[in-house]
């Protein structure tokens, strides 16, 4: 589903004013009901990391880390079953995966006397019972399932869901017979970056010579898509040639404006596809 930039931002505009809870999200479909939900959540998620990464310095600072521990500390010791990290988190509107992070970290800190690895303190939000404090297990579980844009369980359903769009992309090119090679056999072969498929035959679409596609199981807004273009794109482009972004959960239509430098931009796989063989035989 593409979107006008003004249509983007009257969505962002309305998210910038609710809390990011799943009551939120369903605010945001009963606001917008001609939107598709899939894209509407995808808006969702990027625009509250968005506003975490602009407020996330001013939570680890040590003044602020000391005042959420005492705060949880003084939480639990009145009622341990209350969901006083969570509460926390949504009080100072900050993720409260994150909190838990922040927390979970002073803890182990103050127990072992030593600042603990990124390692153990990610293996720990992804199992809780890792945790040796009964109490802050349960405290972080809690943050971990209510948290819908960041936390070890939005990093899994995000990452299938984009091995799933992939998988998609990827029986679509079999069902045209378009021949390709996958990004894992790019890999092998010691290249970095890479797209998800190269055309080992281009095909036109659209009037526009594609060599690669790749799939995006997001929405592309501003600041995404310019990262995008800096981190990938470009140097798909500069290295394989012209390609073809598929924005599954659509796009704010502005940005498709590469097109003559060799990058298109598509909410679905398109279905006017023109190949060698085909337009070989309309001569």
């Amino acid at each position: 589903m593409k979107l006008s930039k003004a249509q983007y931002d009257e969505i962002a505009q309305f998210l910038g004013h609710v809390q990011p809870t799943r009551q939120s999200l369903r605010k945001l479909k009963e606001k917008f009901p001609s939107q598709s939900q899939s894209t509407l959540l995808s808006i969702f998620s990027q625009e509250y990391q968005k506003q975490i990464k602009r407020t996330h310095a001013k939570h680890h600072t040590a003044e602020a880390i000391e005042t959420y521990y005492q705060r949880y500390l003084n939480g639990v010791m009145k009622n341990a079953a209350a969901p006083v990290l969570l509460d926390l988190a949504n009080e100072v509107d900050f993720a409260p995966s994150l909190m838990a992070r922040i927390v979970l970290e002073r803890f182990l800190q103050e127990k072992e006397q030593a600042i603990p690895s990124k390692t153990l303190i990610s293996s720990m939000l992804r199992d809780p019972s890792q945790i040796p404090d009964g109490v802050l297990a349960n405290q972080v579980y809690q943050c971990t399932v209510n948290d819908c844009c960041y936390g070890p369980l939005v990093d899994c359903i995000k990452h299938a869901v984009g091995h799933e769009h992939e998988v998609l992309l990827r029986e679509m090119l079999l069902e045209k017979n378009l021949s390709f090679i996958a990004e894992d056999q790019l890999r092998a072969k010691g290249y970095d970056k890479t797209p998800d498929f190269i055309l080992e035959v281009p095909v036109a679409v659209e009037g526009h010579i594609i060599h690669w596609i790749e799939s995006k199981a997001s929405f592309g807004d501003e600041s995404s898509h310019q990262a995008y273009l800096q981190d990938q794109f470009w140097s798909y482009w500069n290295r394989f040639g012209p390609g073809l972004v598929i924005y599954w959960y659509g796009f704010i239509e502005e940005l498709d404006c590469h097109r003559e430098r060799g990058i298109l931009l598509k909410d679905c796989f398109p279905t006017d596809i023109v190949t060698l063989r085909h337009s070989m035989a309309q001569r």
